[in-house]
């Protein structure tokens, strides 16, 4: 529900909002005349947008082109997000609408949830905790491994990627990364090395995924890559669900490619939000099927699924909302910042 009246709009309208959130926007947008709406923005609902100049949404909104067709008046999205791959680009740049996107806030924040969901899996405490609650302190099926020693592979060398690299080096792991476009001096300076994604995925012992959800990186985990892992190995995904191929993670668990999977997003994670409409939706056959899966996956002990929470630490949510703030202000300042889609260039 809104805090104002239901189908309201105003210049600036903001989705996937709670008391916090507009409490803070508000004061430091209050002369624009903010809306606030906890729901996420999609098609059914852009009415409640429909005289917006400026949208913010997070990452359940889905900006796509029929949603864009509903909002006329629409100049700038600020997505309170690194990711955008909720937003049709190509169709915001034909509507001249400019994108803006937090690049910066959660590097440590992300990297640390990594290191919960990797120590969760090598010492068994998920395990050991919903043992305990039950009365069982026995140690049968409890033994972990240490890091110390152990290969590390990460995939992406953005700046969470980094920050995950200097914390695999503080418990004293070997690092290997592979990336589309390697650093010089960044291997030397954190002592780790760059290969294939091939040799990645044969050497380690851990894989951790630091890559933006593209259509080149769509289901980048699949049966052939599961297939070249290392036996017994750990599948760690703090960046996007649409990354890996869930009937495949299914099928490497099963074959004990992988002995376990620390997952903070799910492909189609925004369907399990969504379980009580999907009967009433087209293609209901497919989702109802992702939402099988992922409940599936969440039975497994060896699995650890944390609800898309890696980012949400005290700092990082403070960070987000500043810097989307001064993304409206130098919008309308006529000086946009951190633009990820720039409307498309006027033909002569």
């Amino acid at each position: 529900m809104s805090d104002r009246a239901s189908g309201t709009t105003g210049r600036v309208v903001f989705f996937e909002t709670d008391s916090r959130e507009q409490a803070y926007f508000g004061e430091a947008l209050g002369s624009l005349g903010p809306v606030f709406h906890s729901e996420p923005l999609d098609e059914g609902n852009a009415h409640l947008a429909a005289e917006a100049e400026i949208v913010s949404v997070f990452i359940h909104s889905r900006l796509d082109r029929p949603t864009l067709e509903r909002l006329p008046r629409l100049r700038l999205i600020a997505t309170r997000s690194t990711g955008y791959d909720h937003i049709d680009l190509a169709a915001c740049a034909e509507r001249g609408v400019v994108v803006a996107n937090v690049p910066y806030y959660g590097e440590t924040t992300v990297a640390e949830h990594t290191f919960g969901l990797i120590l969760a899996l090598s010492r068994n405490i998920h395990r050991a905790y919903v043992r305990t609650q039950r009365g069982d302190f026995s140690l049968a099926g409890l033994e972990g491994f240490d890091l110390k020693g152990k290969t590390l592979g990460v995939v992406g060398t953005g700046s969470i990627g980094l920050h995950v690299i200097r914390i695999a080096k503080g418990f004293g792991m070997e690092v290997v990364a592979y990336d589309v476009r390697p650093t010089r001096i960044l291997p030397e300076v954190l002592g780790f090395r760059y290969v294939p994604l091939d040799e990645l995925l044969q050497e380690s012992d851990i894989v951790s995924l630091h890559v933006p959800h593209l259509p080149a990186t769509h289901h980048l985990m699949n049966r052939e890559t599961f297939s070249r892992m290392k036996r017994g190995s750990l599948l760690i995904n703090t960046a996007r669900g649409g990354l890996v191929d869930t009937e495949a993670l299914i099928w490497a668990l099963d074959q004990g490619i992988l002995a376990g999977a620390g997952l903070d997003v799910l492909e189609g994670e925004e369907l399990i939000q969504e379980e009580s409409q999907l009967l009433t939706e087209p293609a209901v056959e497919d989702k109802l099927r992702a939402v099988l899966r992922q409940h599936l996956l969440a039975r497994r002990e060896n699995v650890v699924i944390t609800p898309h929470i890696a980012f949400y630490s005290t700092e990082a949510v403070h960070r987000i909302m500043d810097v989307t703030i001064e993304n409206v202000r130098a919008f309308l300042d006529g000086t946009p910042q951190n633009v990820v889609s720039a409307p498309a260039p006027a033909r002569a």
